[in-house]
């Protein structure tokens, strides 16, 4: 039985495919014509899953990002991250990457060189997370995670696992400090498993099914892999109940939103159009920078 605080399901949206950057994948259940955003967030992109033969792996090329947050979050494959900051990394299986653009930086991300070569599965995901009016033209940051250092539990009758990206689930909580309160957590609920789950009654809430099905919410909406469930604003948590006989992942986010005025184009997001001009001319000008050569200096 579901607990009274449980949220009702507002709406299932099925992600619609597109291509990106250089012509990989993508699953969008955001921003489509169907759902233009869900404050604080932007953007969800899967990127995958698919089979990449050796030589053949695609990625998003150098390009700019200024007032939001990235979040990067692989399952599947391998990639190198590169800024005009002079920042260099690299993400493996379970990694998480949470980039916060700020006043602006020119960014690239591109298989690594070794699955380049090998090819094989790519799977992941990138959220784009908005900033508050006065966080828009901070200085570039990184939070890097490797798979052993993100924080996990499991419940106590073994049904239900989490990793916790941001916020708190099962009692543990995140090791990512984020500019506004966000969750951000991936869950596995196991065959017959019951997740009741407390969320802040102010956040927008949504979830994600990566693969199974499931049923969401106060009104057990079924929801399957590649959908996501966009919940009502009713409730201080949500009820995710698996009565399949299959194991269901799926992401929970939420956020408090910002209630501010969004001014977008492509990779800029401001709260002015006027704020938008500047930016253009800041990467025309080349103020943003540029990503350096392979082994010179920033």
């Amino acid at each position: 039985m579901s607990t009274p605080y449980a949220r009702p399901v507002a709406r299932v949206f099925t992600a619609a495919q597109t291509q990106e950057g250089a012509g990989f994948h993508v699953n969008r259940p955001f921003p489509t014509r169907m759902l233009a955003d869900f404050d604080p967030f932007l953007l969800l992109d899967e990127m995958g899953p698919m089979q990449v033969v050796p030589g053949d792996a695609k990625g998003a090329p150098d390009h700019p990002h200024r007032g939001f947050e990235t979040v990067t979050y692989l399952l599947a494959g391998e990639m190198e991250h590169r800024d005009s900051q002079g920042h260099a990394g690299k993400l493996t299986p379970g990694d998480v990457q949470w980039m916060t653009a700020g006043a602006g930086v020119i960014h690239s991300e591109m298989p690594s060189q070794a699955f380049q070569q090998r090819g094989g599965e790519m799977h992941g995901f990138q959220l784009w997370v908005n900033l508050p009016r006065t966080d828009k033209m901070m200085t570039p940051r990184y939070q890097e995670l490797p798979a052993a250092g993100i924080p996990s539990a499991t419940s106590d009758d073994g049904k239900v696992s989490v990793r916790v990206i941001a916020g708190e689930a099962l009692g543990t909580r995140a090791a990512i400090e984020t500019r506004t309160p966000i969750l951000y957590q991936h869950f596995t609920l196991q065959p017959q498993a019951l997740l009741d789950h407390p969320v802040p009654a102010d956040f927008n809430v949504f979830a994600y099914v990566i693969d199974g099905e499931g049923h969401f919410g106060a009104d057990a909406s079924l929801a399957k892999t590649h959908q996501m469930v966009v919940f009502g604003n009713e409730g201080e948590g949500v009820t995710v109940r698996n009565d399949s006989d299959k194991p269901l992942s799926f992401l929970l986010i939420g956020g408090k939103p910002l209630g501010e005025p969004v001014a977008r184009y492509g990779p800029f997001v401001m709260n002015t159009e006027g704020e938008i001009r500047q930016a253009i001319l800041d990467f025309q000008a080349g103020r943003m920078g540029r990503i350096p050569a392979s082994g010179s200096a920033a």
